[in-house]
């Protein structure tokens, strides 16, 4: 029986190899899509940014169906009384959504636009070749024109060529929960709103975000070293109840999950494209959930590289080892930003400095909203200019 012969072949099918699959077979190109695990499957990151929007809408997805509308995000000092509110529902809508339930309608969605798929089957082994690419996995090998590793943080074809470069001096991991509210009217004003919070600690960052049926997600993110001898349970428990807000929130809270660990957030991959194969994703980069970023990320990779591959694909010219340099281009432009608002965000009082005075500059307030919302490539941002200009690396 003669091998069945794809245009492009996808490893992972999480959102981004789900939108790199479905935009693709929109414009009629034979893909498979390979996940080694079987949807529902767990992922954290539930808090999106609003430029997703526009994506969900060419994929024919209904993202506000099931899920909470996110107002804005909220950055919180308790210990100086701080605080400041960055309105993100403008012309475009943003949620929080439940990860495992949504990348499985994205998943879904890529099958009804013809995407074949495979479940609990993992891919081991990329060849590219000067007219085809090779795909081996654990069951049998398959043959396309293309190869796009959205496999996430395994990030499959940087393993294989060595290309991971490390991002120093942001979040080191982070600790988290899932808990279902009591009632009590500060439940009540949290999910009406949707805002994400945000809490300064000594030791980092808590995150603190809304989801449908009264649950919340909530999370210690550590940068700094811990000046205490605490376990992971206890040290969650020491620096989430230290918050006033949290302490009375989470009262009489029903505790949904086990504590979970995130641990060594942030690198690039230094070849996230080549000769017949391109990266998405988490797997071409990702960064300390800060701002939200990773979700984002990852549709927006996945659109710049099925739109370009489509073209190739049409003019056999997907062979080209540059293929997506000017897109990459603009992604670079999009994960530097938000890489140096990150850093900035850990190392030099952005928080304090900026966002709590950004209420007395409108001007800035309102670039400042712009790249939290993932606005990353508008012209005229001077807030984002002077992030640029300010380290050449």
């Amino acid at each position: 029986m003669a091998e069945t012969i794809y245009d492009v072949i996808i490893a992972g099918a999480g959102p981004a190899g789900s939108t790199a699959a479905t935009l693709l077979a929109q414009y009629h190109h034979k893909v498979l899509l390979i996940e080694r695990a079987q949807h529902p499957r767990y992922h954290i990151g539930e808090s999106m940014l609003p430029m997703a929007d526009s994506i969900m809408q060419r994929l024919g997805v209904a993202w506000e169906e099931g899920n909470l509308r996110k107002g804005g995000a909220e950055f919180i000092d308790e210990a100086s009384g701080r605080r400041t509110y960055f309105p993100l529902a403008g012309h475009y809508r943003t949620f929080q959504i439940e990860r495992s339930v949504f990348d499985e309608r994205l998943f879904l969605n890529a099958i009804k636009h013809g995407v074949k798929t495979h479940e609990q089957e993992q891919v081991q082994g990329v060849q590219c070749d000067t007219d085809k690419v090779q795909v081996k996995t654990d069951k049998t090998q398959y043959q396309g024109r293309y190869f796009i590793d959205a496999t996430g943080r395994n990030a499959l074809m940087a393993q294989q060529l060595n290309s991971i470069k490390k991002i120093d001096n942001l979040g080191k991991y982070a600790l988290y929960h899932y808990y279902k509210l009591a009632e009590s009217e500060e439940a009540d004003k949290l999910f009406t709103h949707g805002n994400i919070k945000i809490f300064l600690s000594e030791v980092g960052w808590i995150w603190c975000i809304p989801l449908t049926g009264r649950r919340l997600s909530v999370g210690l993110v550590v940068q700094k070293k811990v000046p205490l001898d605490l376990k992971q349970d206890a040290l969650f428990a020491h620096y989430i109840h230290a918050s006033t807000y949290m302490h009375e929130l989470l009262q009489g809270a029903e505790v949904l999950s086990s504590l979970r660990l995130e641990a060594d957030f942030s690198y690039q991959n230094s070849r996230r494209y080549g000769a017949r194969f391109a990266c998405c994703g988490d797997a071409a980069g990702f960064l300390d959930p800060v701002f939200s970023s990773g979700f984002f990320f990852a549709v927006k990779t996945a659109e710049l590289v099925a739109d370009q591959l489509h073209q190739a694909l049409l003019t056999g010219t997907e062979a080209v080892a540059d293929l997506h340099v000017a897109n990459d281009a603009i992604y670079q432009k999009g994960f530097k930003t938000m890489h140096l608002l990150i850093e900035r965000f850990y190392c030099s009082n952005l928080v304090e400095n900026l966002f709590f005075e950004s209420d007395r500059q409108p001007q800035i307030k309102q670039e400042i909203v712009a790249l939290l919302a993932g606005d990353l490539w508008q012209e005229g941002n001077r807030f984002q200019q002077g992030l640029l200009s300010g380290r050449n690396s």
